[in-house]
């Protein structure tokens, strides 16, 4: 007997789904579950938050007209088993590769993404716009924003929640509580009720009820309301999203099928909204290895299918980031005053060794970096000594707190700023491209860069002893350069860099983890007969002036190198000289920074290659500027 073709083989598009009867759509999502572990286990990437919403997935796209009807993944980590039932299969395994598929959301992508999203709380926003988009052009559609219990912590998911309840806008969300579980779900009896308020039958009598409440005098109305309210309350604690205006229907257990089909189908027909359906999901759900970790696998490298074990290489060296922490805790041992404060990065900042070490002294505010940066900036006014560790593209969330409540104040925040330039597979909306030109065009911000883990150590030194207003230091991702570290961080002086190699033709003036490359290039000039100087910068704001003069006083060709983007330390080096008439001497000068696009998902090193900020980049951009006579003769 022939055996049956898997029902996941059968399914090219969401009408596919649509196709099939209800109760084989357990089986489908089986199959999809038993996909996903295979792809990720190949690929590496996300994979706790995707187990978790497999079921979800499959009844949104049974039940909605996608990719008419819009559905919008808030962060995008979960969003794999989405993609492999949008037409994406057979190039699952090409995820987060160069030329693969993106590991979140992506527009350019599929139609069936209709919003990019890789930082989190912005779907409900999103969500609204196409919402009224529709109601402008005439059009029926439905509008599904999901998000998930951690992002609905961000105050722009209220922002969106307050502005679409006060429009009584037509819009459904999702909250995907897989962690926190605001309220846990209690069987038959939970599905029942959440059924039950979702039908037709419920709301006709609701809106009944309340157009006779309005008539009765206004004590017996409150008393009316307030009674519903609490009877509603009592079983599935949807009042605060009540008092935003939305009708909360749940908790409901996101792994039924049946369940989620019957109550996703009475949401669509409503003609009314907003609607909050709050669905209860399990992260790692349905592999053992990740139902029984910490962390339910949310992001893994490859890994064996059968124990979850994950294939990671030792590193050569400490990261930059458990440097920062173990740094962070040898100062805080000195200094009671020191705090730590992440935002929902412990790990990914090293927040996670200080708050082993100092539990009482470090706060995890969640996702909220604009209330991250104003904490700080309350915990600085009165003495204390505030670590802000953000990685650089998620400071961009809270930049007008940096602006408004610490900078404006001139308050001594310390921000640690993690992933500062190229990120690889995580691309364009995860690198730390901006932080240098963002942070240091404002007045008295102190701007650092480590050049390396030991330098790293003595910027956290550094700031840990500096009052004089907001200062900052960024380091890359990844493991340092195996370079001995000291036991004690030493205090940098403020403004100075420091000169690494001195020659007398060719100066090449490093601002953070570069200085390595800047160290290599040099001798291969050196081998062309070019002698080289390697400066480090060290900070961007304030500049060392007097080195920077002296590089282009004495030397036919000067390049600066940073890895961020246009507008920052060349850009800061460039308006110095011209200030100062030294652009006006015969100085040949380069800049190199980050290329002026949004560089896609690869490799780190080939990020930094097809960039041209290796040593290979440096040599060229050297040979391009003296022109290829001077190369020539220094050849020869």
């Amino acid at each position: 007997m022939r055996p049956k073709t898997p029902l996941l083989d059968q399914v090219n598009h969401p009408e596919d789904i649509r196709a099939l009867p209800d109760n084989s759509l357990d089986v489908l999502a089986d199959e999809l579950r038993a996909e996903l572990i295979d792809v990720v286990s190949v690929t590496g990437g996300h994979f706790g938050a995707g187990l978790g919403v497999v079921e979800l997935t499959v009844a949104l796209h049974a039940v909605f007209d996608t990719p008419h009807d819009r559905i919008i993944w808030d962060v995008g980590h979960q969003c794999y088993p989405h993609k492999i039932l949008t037409g994406r299969r057979d190039r699952i395994r090409t995820l987060r590769q160069e030329g693969g598929l993106s590991g979140f959301t992506k527009r350019a992508e599929s139609e069936y993404d209709p919003f990019g999203a890789a930082h989190s709380s912005t779907s409900i926003s999103a969500g609204l716009g196409m919402v009224e988009a529709a109601r402008h052009s005439g059009i029926e559609r439905n509008v599904v924003s999901i998000i998930g219990d951690g992002a609905i912590t961000a105050g722009m998911a209220y922002e969106a929640m307050n502005n679409s309840g006060g429009m009584d806008a037509r819009q459904i969300v999702i909250l995907n509580d897989n962690d926190m579980s605001i309220a846990p779900p209690t069987g038959a009896m939970s599905h029942y009720l959440a059924r039950l308020v979702s039908g037709k039958a419920y709301r006709s009598m609701r809106e009944c009820a309340k157009q006779f409440n309005e008539k009765l005098p206004r004590f017996f109305a409150d008393t009316a309301r307030k009674t519903e309210e609490y009877a509603r309350t009592f079983w599935n604690q949807g009042t605060m999203f009540e008092e935003l205006g939305f009708y909360y229907v749940g908790p409901v257990d996101g792994h039924d099928i049946g369940a989620l089909l019957s109550i996703l189908r009475n949401i669509k027909d409503s003609d009314r909204g907003p609607i909050l359906l709050h669905v209860i999901t399990e992260k790692g759900k349905g592999y053992g290895p990740a139902e029984g970790a910490a962390d339910k696998l949310h992001a893994v490298s490859k890994f064996d299918v059968l124990t979850g074990v994950q294939s990671k290489k030792a590193p050569s060296a400490p990261s930059f980031t458990s440097v920062f922490g173990n740094s962070l805790v040898a100062e805080a041992k000195k200094d009671e005053r020191i705090i730590g404060i992440t935002a929902a990065m412990p790990s990914g900042t090293g927040i996670d060794i200080f708050g082993k070490a100092f539990p009482e002294r470090t706060y995890d505010v969640g996702i909220a970096e604009q209330h991250a940066v104003t904490f700080a900036a309350g915990l600085a006014a009165d003495g204390y000594k505030p670590f802000c560790a953000i990685y650089s593209t998620f400071l961009q969330r809270a930049y007008d707190q940096v602006v408004h409540d610490v900078s404006i104040q001139a308050l001594p925040v310390r921000f640690a700023i993690d992933r500062a330039g190229f990120v690889g597979a995580d691309g364009a909306t995860h690198a730390g491209s901006f932080d240098i030109a963002y942070l240091a065009c404002l007045p008295d911000f102190t701007v650092m860069a480590a050049a390396d883990e030991a330098d790293l150590v003595n910027m956290v030194a550094t700031a840990a002893a500096f009052d004089d207003g907001p200062i900052s230091f960024r380091y890359p991702r990844g493991a340092g350069f195996g370079i001995e570290l000291p036991k004690i961080g030493t205090v940098l002086e403020i403004g100075k860099g420091r000169i690494m190699i001195e020659g007398s033709k060719v100066a090449l003036l490093s601002f953070g983890s570069r200085l390595n490359d800047c160290l290599i290039a040099a001798d291969e000039l050196e081998r062309y007969g070019l002698s080289t100087t390697v400066a480090d910068a060290r900070f961007a704001k304030p500049l060392d002036a007097e080195l920077t003069e002296w590089l282009a006083r004495e030397h036919e060709l000067l390049i600066t190198i940073e890895e961020g983007s246009r507008g920052g330390f060349g850009a800061i080096v460039l308006h110095h000289l011209a200030e100062n008439g030294l652009l006006d001497c015969g100085l040949k000068i380069r800049t190199m920074t980050m290329p002026d696009v949004y560089v896609e998902q690869m490799q780190p090193s080939a990020m930094i290659e097809r960039a041209g900020l290796d040593h290979t980049g440096i040599v060229s951009t050297v040979f391009s500027a003296l022109g290829h006579d001077k190369l020539t003769r220094a050849i020869a």
